[in-house]
Parts: structure tokens; C-alpha cells; sequence
């Protein structure tokens, strides 16, 4: 049975104001985390993104270790769990305009979450989407609220045997998936596209950067179909190796499973259940 608990503001609540500035112009940041057995081993990742993409729109820092506190209370009990921290402007008067001194917003949702082993085990099929990423670099990097390129993205399908869809940037080259960052092996150096013009840089995409040496570039579509491995990363879904993309097929690669052997190491070992999840 799946269980949902939720918060706002630090009390159990399910609704924001109708004049709350995340609801009226997606003015605020979102962070999704992978908990296990009432832990968050990758919650200082998150805490630093969150506090930076803060810092970037000008939304008053919220206190992080409350934040994390109301995370474990909301998933006490839940042995594999995901969590959505919201954090917005929070309410305001109608208008762009806005007030640096604003008291933001801070809603929690904990779901129990039950992830498809096969995937992980056996990697999983990609498609290319139509619908391309606008270059903004005052936004890019942050998870901001407003994802309505991802949405439109993920209607382009609904078949159960496409785990997730490719995006391009407006030049063609690949930036990430609709909720997951890319991964290459590419002639034996491992890369991943560079995320300063439009993307989110993934909490799990800062894990795999610590450990392995990487090199952000601009990735062709071309030179994506020639590499030797591939894999997408996800704070919820963890490291899920690429299995077919386009006229292209690859088995797990050593570089995947050394990372798949990492995520278990720190806390975030592979599910054993049966149902993926798309967040």
C-alpha cells in the first residue's frame, strides 16, 4: 500500500495560499530525494543546491537543518521512501514584482517508493524528444519550479517499455533526460553534457563527479550512438544503465556498475521490487 504524508510550513497540511508565488509564477526551487530506512545519504548535497538556487532568485535562505528534521519525521517508519522538499517565494501581492524580505514557503511531501529492479540489472530503453530545451544560463543548474519543457517532453510517450526520454538543447546537442542527467563512455573517458546554458546539475550527477573524473562537453547525437557505455543518473533512481537508444544497443558497462557498487556503499543499495517510479 502506498503511503503519502505531507507538511507545510512544519505542520501536517496539504494545501498552499492560492497567492502563494510557487503556485502563481512557479517562483521558487524543488529538491527530490531517495530516502532509506529513515536516512538521506546524499541530504548535504541537496542542502547545498537548494541554498544555492536561494542565493541565485534572491528567496530568503530557509533553515536547512529544519528542513531535513521535517524530512525524517515525514518518513519515520518507511523503509524506501521518496521525498519532495518545495521551497518557494512564498505569499505575495499580485505582481512580477517582489519583496527581498518575502517569508518563504516550505512544503514537504514523503512517499513510500518501490523502484523496478530489472532496470538496474538489465539497463533500460531511451528515446530522442521532440521537444528541445530553451538556453537560459541565469536559471540553468537550479531545480526550479518551472518544468513545463519535462512535462511536454514525457507526453511525447506512454508505452511502459520506454523508461525515459533524451532532450536536446535548441543546437542539437544532448543536455540530459526529462528527470535524469546523461552519462558516456566515450573512448574510454567518461563525459557528461555541460549544464551552464539550460539543465539541471543533478545531485547525483555532483556524486558521480566526485568520485570519477569527468569531463563536461557538448555531446552530439552522434557521438552519443558511438560510445561505448551509457548511463543516466538520478538522486531517486540512482545510477540506471542505458540498454537501447535510437538504433544503438549496450550492455551494462563496468563503469555503471562501479557506480551502481558506490550508491550501494553510501547507503542507496539497487531495489528488489518490481515497479519503477518516474520522478
Amino acid at each position: 500500500m502506498s503511503i503519502t504524508r505531507t507538511s507545510v510550513d512544519f505542520v501536517d497540511a496539504d494545501r498552499v495560499s492560492v497567492a502563494d508565488r510557487g503556485f502563481t509564477y512557479g517562483d521558487g526551487l524543488f529538491e527530490t530525494l531517495r530516502m532509506v530506512g529513515g536516512r538521506a545519504p546524499l541530504w548535504s548535497r541537496h542542502a547545498q543546491r537548494l541554498a544555492e538556487g536561494c542565493a541565485r532568485l534572491r528567496i530568503s535562505p530557509p533553515d536547512m537543518a529544519a528542513i531535513h528534521a521535517e524530512v525524517l519525521r515525514l518518513a519515520n517508519g518507511l523503509d524506501d521512501a521518496v521525498a519532495r522538499v518545495t521551497v518557494t517565494r512564498g505569499v505575495g501581492a499580485r505582481g512580477y514584482a517582489f519583496s527581498d524580505d518575502a517569508r518563504p514557503t516550505v512544503a514537504v511531501t514523503v512517499s513510500s517508493l518501490v523502484l523496478d529492479a530489472s532496470a538496474y540489472a538489465e539497463g533500460i530503453v531511451v528515446r530522442q524528444c521532440a521537444m528541445r530545451l530553451a538556453v537560459q544560463p541565469a536559471l540553468a543548474g537550479m531545480k526550479h519550479l518551472n518544468r513545463l519543457e519535462q512535462v511536454l517532453a514525457r507526453a511525447e510517450w506512454n508505452t511502459p517499455d520506454i523508461a525515459e526520454g533524451l532532450m536536446l538543447d535548441m543546437e542539437g546537442h544532448v543536455v540530459c533526460a526529462t528527470a535524469a542527467n546523461l552519462f558516456a563512455v566515450v573512448a574510454g573517458r567518461l563525459v557528461t553534457p555541460s549544464v551552464v546554458g539550460c539543465g539541471v546539475a543533478g545531485v547525483a550527477r555532483a556524486e558521480v563527479g566526485a568520485v570519477r573524473e569527468v569531463a563536461e562537453v557538448r555531446l552530439s547525437l552522434a557521438t552519443l550512438v558511438e560510445a561505448d557505455e551509457v548511463f543516466l543518473t538520478s538522486a531517486v533512481r540512482g545510477i540506471l544503465p542505458v540498454r537501447v537508444f535510437a538504433t544503438r544497443s549496450w550492455q551494462p558497462g563496468p563503469v555503471a556498475r562501479a557506480l551502481q557498487a558506490h550508491w550501494a556503499e553510501i547507503g542507496l543499495p539497487l531495489p528488489t521490487g518490481s515497479k519503477d517510479s518516474d520522478r
